[in-house]
């Protein structure tokens, strides 16, 4: 979360978003590492407590949130209305994004809302399993055959932005509540960086579609 990411930790990205978009009340930092906390409050986000626990690889986000939420509610006895997770391994969302997202999130009336993108050369329509032996296996046989333009279009989650009634939120204790909905998201706008390759690939799509645009 602190890489360099073109010359800022990638989680002023992030949180400069947030701060471009206008619309929160409140932009909090969950993290139990102080230089993390050090960054943030650097670049204008509040860390009112340090987590405690729900820090493996293992705990899902949505119930750090979840977490994290309950306690300003039950000791900073602050309880908002609605709840936007955004990932600080998401730097190239844009504060246009996330305006756009509680946008369709309140004209639908929604209670939560979680964001995508559409799956492009990488078809998983055509994805295969390879043995040790190097036999392969279709994971989709009769698709395999179809042109890539015949074929249904597919998303995939990313954690750009994620969106919740507090109240809701609480209760499912994730972001995929019951009814919840996909906002597609640009690809390059809404990828993960979970490796190096995903950051190299963030690094070339943000100089390519991103740098020549106004980023808010």
């Amino acid at each position: 979360n602190i890489l360099n990411f073109f010359g800022k930790p990638m989680i002023y990205w992030t949180i400069e978003a947030a701060k471009k978009s206008k619309i929160f009340d409140k932009i909090v930092v969950s993290t139990d590492d102080e230089k993390i906390k050090k960054i943030s409050l650097k670049f204008g986000a509040e860390v009112p407590f340090m987590r405690e626990g729900l820090s493996d690889d293992y705990t899902p986000i949505s119930q750090v949130t979840c977490a994290y939420v309950k306690k300003l509610k039950n000791e900073f006895k602050y309880h908002p209305d609605i709840v936007v997770q955004l990932m600080a391994n998401c730097p190239n969302r844009s504060a246009k994004e996330i305006r756009s997202s509680i946008k369709f999130f309140l004209k639908n009336k929604l209670n939560f809302q979680l964001s995508c993108l559409e799956y492009g050369f990488l078809n998983p329509w055509w994805a295969l399993k390879i043995n040790k032996k190097n036999i392969p296996k279709f994971l989709f046989p009769k698709e395999i055959k179809k042109r890539s333009q015949d074929l249904e279009k597919l998303f995939c989650p990313s954690g750009a932005i994620w969106i919740a009634k507090t109240s809701e939120l609480l209760r499912a204790n994730t972001f995929y509540g019951k009814g919840h909905k996909f906002k597609p998201l640009p690809w390059y706008s809404a990828i993960d960086i979970d490796d190096k390759n995903d950051l190299e690939i963030a690094k070339i799509a943000n100089k390519t579609y991103l740098r020549s645009k106004e980023y808010d």
